[in-house]
């Protein structure tokens, strides 16, 4: 597990930048943290880490944001509004994590692994790698980001 302290969003940023030329086709990550913790923001770094050049907005309405026309294609998920992993199911998310085209970044992750469960034994069926953040607010504007990669 790795914890990186970020002082700005411009941090931030940089920091999911870093993870997206880093990243290869079929990765997925999932974000947790509180409301304005930084997710989307972690999500915007790393689209222009994949050359993305579309505006990334968070997709808690739409559920799905696709991007294109970057190294590869970008899916942003928001599970916010779906509580239960049956709800993910109906909503007919579950195809954005098993074998993604590019990779696919979810935000409030929790809503499908369930805390009641291990998030690995749920990973095992995800094919690729699974990148687990947490980012936890310390101040206006200083976040502590720590991440483990489980699975390939």
């Amino acid at each position: 597990m790795a914890t990186f302290i970020s002082h700005s969003p411009e941090e931030t940023s940089a920091l999911g930048e870093q993870w997206g030329r880093a990243a290869k086709a079929g990765w997925v990550i999932g974000l947790r943290g509180e409301l304005g913790a930084g997710k989307t923001q972690l999500v915007k770094g790393l689209a222009r880490g994949l050359d993305v050049a579309d505006r990334v907005r968070s997709p808690t309405f739409a559920l799905v944001h696709e991007y294109s026309g970057g190294r590869m294609p970008l899916a942003h998920l928001d599970f916010y509004r779906l509580e239960t992993p049956a709800a993910i199911t109906a909503a007919g998310l579950e195809e954005y994590l098993y074998a993604p085209r590019g990779v696919t970044v979810i935000e409030w992750i929790e809503r499908w692994l369930r805390d009641d469960q291990s998030p690995k034994s749920k990973v095992q069926s995800l094919l690729g790698r699974y990148r687990e953040v947490r980012i936890e607010s310390l101040g206006e504007t200083e976040r502590r980001i720590t991440y483990e990669d489980l699975g390939d």
